[in-house]
């Protein structure tokens, strides 16, 4: 009977290398990768200049071109954002007149309402 011992801990606890838990380390692991996503996304957002799409006040608009070509166009104006698809495709319906553009020659667009003079002209 002396070769069969009971193991007693004591105030203890178990001996080193025992009962350890092989998943504790997971949950670190966890808090990490939510750590490093928040951090990317803020660098995200600082590189893009996209800081203005978390203001609810400011007003911005995006063109996003696609892989295959097919551009977007992302207006945001307070808490409303609305996205519009560009195509090369002619359309046809009723419509007024609402102005004319013009290119200047330093390559600004100018848009002139109708019944106002084109820009640079005479008075």
């Amino acid at each position: 009977m002396r070769f069969v011992h009971r193991h007693r801990y004591g105030s203890h606890g178990p001996p080193p290398g025992e009962d350890e838990d092989p998943l504790a380390g997971l949950a670190n692991l966890f808090d990490v990768s939510v750590a490093f996503i928040v951090a990317l996304l803020i660098a995200l957002f600082t590189l893009f200049s996209s800081a203005d799409l978390l203001d609810p006040d400011s007003s911005t608009t995006l063109v996003k071109t696609n892989a295959d070509g097919s551009m977007e166009i992302i207006s945001k104006t307070r808490e409303t954002i609305t996205v519009q698809k560009v195509t090369d495709r002619n359309l046809s319906g009723q419509g007024t007149r609402l102005g004319v553009a013009y290119e200047l020659a330093d390559g600004q667009v100018v848009y002139v309402p109708e019944g106002e003079a084109p820009p640079g002209a005479a008075p």
